[in-house]
């Protein structure tokens, strides 16, 4: 209808809707950490993310969603790992990836 749209209305509906899908109960504002993660975990760069959110500065983004990027670089350690034929990861530690990624590998 072109005119702003009222937080207490925009709340009550997206709850109702959540109900009615048998959901459980978040805030209208969880959904763009949501979206932030999805984008994140299938390789958007973290730029464009920052750009879609509406962030000033990076390192808001990278902060928030760091947690994410944990998960991502055990991910990348194991895919080396495996391009290496060497051993992966084998689910010792946090199950949530925040653990820092194991290495089999010598370094020198």
């Amino acid at each position: 209808q072109g005119r702003p749209i009222d937080p207490t209305n925009l709340t009550r509906t997206f709850l109702t809707l959540l109900r009615k899908a048998g959901l459980r109960r978040i805030r209208f504002h969880d959904l763009r950490h949501s979206t932030a993660t999805l984008l994140l975990e299938q390789g958007v760069e973290l730029v464009v993310i920052k750009e879609l959110l509406g962030h000033a500065h990076i390192g808001v983004t990278a902060t928030v969603y760091a947690h994410v990027r944990l998960r991502l670089q055990r991910d990348a350690i194991d895919a080396l790992c495996t391009a290496l034929d060497g051993p992966t990861n084998t689910g010792t530690g946090n199950a949530d990836g925040d653990e820092p990624p194991p290495c089999a590998a010598l370094v020198r």
